[in-house]
């Protein structure tokens, strides 16, 4: 005879979110990636902490402590104004990384929005809408990005002290991306949700009564959620790229706000003379970028559902 099976001994069932994350924890890179990001985010936050414990600033000029080599003093050495060069390289990444969340979950939930009303309600609204969705994407992203960035603002109504604020410049181009940025994000959810319209859980609660609104946030966007967090990952590091390319160009994060895309811009004129100061901040970018793609390729992995059963 054989000994009974205690339920003690059987498997306890997983639920798919601990799958995703024992995936994602098995991903060396992603692992490493999310680390780096983790990091570059607490070391930017940090920065006033920072210029306090070290007694030096990366606001404050001191024209006759310019072009200063690495030291105790300044690891990386001065500016052509006399900042801190480390200090100035962590106040863009807090402005960089803050644009590239805040627009990549922007862009995020105004497409699920729209893909999750043209998948639900279908016919003439998901007509309007994806047809809407196709002349955005049709649009030249970087010409318009660059007319959009360039808009004098006093011509729409806002005051002359807003406009020269380091605050029009970042919400400028935060409202930018997010204006433009919507639309693959609407383009999954809307087939995820058109897959779960008709199935039996989403069924069952439109025969319960349940409203338009429950169904939506309770019963399809939780279910359908999942390549959308993969792409918003990855929009993260794409904003920050176009970010730093508009203030390389001089349409981006205007001063006295600084990103590491301005200090591009304002290091082009000493490649020659002072390369390190285009060299810092490309390289922060770079790392940035990477991190986020390894992580976002991890991401992928882990909501990969041909990867659940391995």
């Amino acid at each position: 005879m054989t000994a009974p099976v205690l339920l003690e001994d059987q498997e306890r069932p997983v639920s798919i979110w601990t799958l995703r994350i024992r995936i994602l924890a098995q991903d060396r890179m992603a692992i490493f990636g999310g680390l780096i990001l983790l990091l570059m985010a607490l070391l930017c936050n940090c920065v006033e902490a920072f210029e306090y414990w070290f007694g030096i600033s990366g606001l404050e000029t001191d024209l006759l402590a310019r072009f200063e080599p690495p030291s105790l003093s300044h690891w990386l050495g001065t500016d052509e104004a006399g900042r801190d060069e480390l200090m100035r390289l962590l106040r863009g990444g807090r402005v960089s990384l803050s644009i590239g969340l805040i627009a990549a979950l922007g862009s995020a939930f105004l497409g699920i929005f729209i893909g999750a009303c043209a998948g639900y309600f279908r016919g003439k609204v998901d007509e309007f809408l994806m047809r809407f969705t196709d002349l955005v994407m049709s649009m030249p992203s970087l010409p318009l990005l660059i007319i959009l960035a360039a808009l004098d603002l006093t011509k729409l109504g806002f005051s002359t002290d807003f406009v020269r604020s380091g605050d029009a410049g970042y919400w400028r181009i935060v409202f930018i991306f997010i204006l433009l940025g919507w639309t693959g994000v609407a383009r999954l959810m809307r087939a995820s949700t058109l897959a779960l319209h008709s199935s039996d859980f989403v069924l069952a609660a439109r025969a319960q009564g349940a409203s338009t609104f429950r169904i939506l946030s309770v019963h399809i966007i939780p279910n359908a959620i999942s390549p959308v967090i993969v792409a918003t990952t990855l929009a993260c590091g794409r904003i920050i790229l176009v970010e730093s390319a508009l203030s390389f160009l001089g349409v981006g994060i205007q001063p006295p706000s600084t990103s590491w895309g301005s200090m591009l811009n304002n290091a082009q004129e000493l490649l020659v003379s002072d390369p390190p100061l285009a060299i810092y901040p490309g390289l922060f970018i770079l790392m940035t970028v990477v991190a986020i793609n390894f992580f976002g390729d991890g991401l992928q992995k882990a909501f990969n559902p041909r990867d659940m059963g391995r």
